[in-house]
């Protein structure tokens, strides 16, 4: 399979004429009146991940998501469906259930109302004493929409949410080629940071950081903004396209070893044979596609028959608005997300979950920022960040160095010598995130 095709929705991300100019001040990243408005008219519009679809194997089992004040939990059904009901009791507004684990019904622990898992109301006690009418198999708890994608489960607060597919555009189509159901989540963490939850995307929207927070990544990921393709979709989303092969500008020290090297040798080719350090980056490049494509179903990668060129050598960060990145590599996906603290707009919950693409033959695998880990389901790892000493195993990794930066960020965008944003043209989605927040805030999405 040939290069990949720039998508018709792209608009380009190194140009600031896609813009209106709209401020970023700094009040949005602190005051509860602009969170509020947040809740109102963005978090119950959008759909949001509740978890991964091979959590959910046999009927009864459910994943509770909670988010802000509220609680949802989805449940697996008899005829393998799925439905998503506020974790509310249709009595008297008792939460039902509080971790994700399997039941054939929720029982309310105020009343012993139980509720089957279709979300009807089975039995409850004095069920003659309601001048109403018994109201067995006639109530029903309230709804959320509920849909797959990538092997995630979504789902959204409001009933007139457009479809999933239709809300995703066009990154259903765009990463149709990776094997995103079969991903084994091998690494699961949350972290509470003190900062606000749009830290993480604004970092996540461009690369301009890297050199100088990341300076590991240009050995092996070409960064420089003339080589990466920066795109914007009209519904918020968008990527970052770049080769994984180091930048041409960025030498490391005199016989430090390159890891570029041992990608090379990893596929069977000699890094010693190309004449100078440019030939070897960008040739070697071109090389290790064709030696993926040739060796690697033979190796157990047997999805990279499925990729495109671009996708077996290449790393498109991807933003999903408001609130998910996801980092897709050859063998591997690393999911982040951020979601709002309840209370305290100056905090949130960070998530890190690396996801491989199970490889044949293969128990373990190095998976990104989390090093070695067996390939199979990981468990729940939560965390206070607590200036870097609450994850000292992911210390030095491109996720901690972001992390390290989330509070002094939050301080200074509160500070009153902060006004507005002095963007360079590689930055241009980190005001366009901006402005499609403002759609939903002022009822334009």
């Amino acid at each position: 399979m040939g290069q990949a095709e720039t998508h018709p929705l792209t608009m380009d991300g190194h140009d600031p004429r896609n813009l209106r100019g709209d401020p970023i001040t700094g009040d949005r990243y602190y005051s509860p009146e602009f969170a509020q408005r947040e809740w109102d008219h963005m978090w119950t519009k959008i759909w949001h991940v509740a978890g991964r679809r091979n959590q959910l194997a046999e009927a009864g089992d459910y994943i509770v998501h909670d988010f802000l004040q509220e609680s949802v939990f989805i449940v697996l059904q008899d005829d393998g469906s799925l439905k998503g009901f506020y974790n509310s009791c249709g009595h008297r507004g008792q939460r039902l259930v509080w971790e994700t684990s399997s039941s054939d019904g929720f029982a309310c622990p105020y009343h012993g109302w139980v509720w089957g898992v279709d979300g009807v109301l089975a039995s409850l006690p004095d069920q003659d004493d309601f001048p109403q009418g018994d109201p067995c198999g006639k109530l029903k708890l309230k709804e959320v929409q509920v849909d797959c994608w990538g092997g995630f489960i979504w789902y959204s607060m409001d009933p007139d949410a457009e479809p999933l597919l239709d809300y995703l555009e066009p990154m259903p189509e765009i990463y149709k080629n990776y094997p995103m159901e079969s991903a084994v989540r091998v690494s699961w963490y949350r972290i509470e940071l003190n900062t606000n939850w749009k830290f993480a995307t604004d970092n996540f929207v461009e690369s301009y950081h890297t050199r100088t927070a990341h300076p590991q990544v240009p050995a092996w990921i070409d960064q420089d903004y003339w080589t990466s393709r920066l795109e914007m979709f009209p519904r918020g989303h968008g990527r970052t396209v770049q080769p994984l092969r180091p930048s041409l500008r960025d030498r490391l020290p005199e016989g430090e070893p390159l890891p570029f090297d041992d990608i090379l040798r990893e596929w069977d080719i000699d890094p010693d044979q190309y004449p100078d350090f440019e030939t070897k980056v960008q040739q070697g490049w071109l090389d290790l596609k064709a030696q993926r494509r040739k060796l690697g179903p033979a190796r157990g990668h047997t999805h990279y028959a499925q990729m495109n060129d671009e996708e077996i050598t290449d790393s498109p960060h991807t933003v999903i608005f408001p609130n998910v990145t996801i980092s897709f590599l050859p063998d591997e996906m690393i999911f982040f997300r951020t979601e709002p603290h309840p209370d305290d707009p100056n905090k949130c919950s960070f998530d890190l979950w690396s996801l491989v693409f199970p490889i044949e033959g293969t128990t373990e695998v190095e998976a990104g920022m989390v090093g070695q880990k067996k390939i199979e389901e990981a468990e729940l790892i939560e965390r206070v960040f607590d200036g870097g000493k609450g994850v000292p195993e992911l210390k030095d990794s491109i996720v901690f160095q972001d992390m390290m930066l989330a509070e002094g960020q939050q301080r200074g965008l509160r500070s009153r010598g902060y006004e507005d944003a002095y963007l360079a043209a590689q930055e241009t989605r980190v005001r366009f995130f901006h402005e499609v927040l403002n759609d939903y805030l002022e009822g334009r999405k």
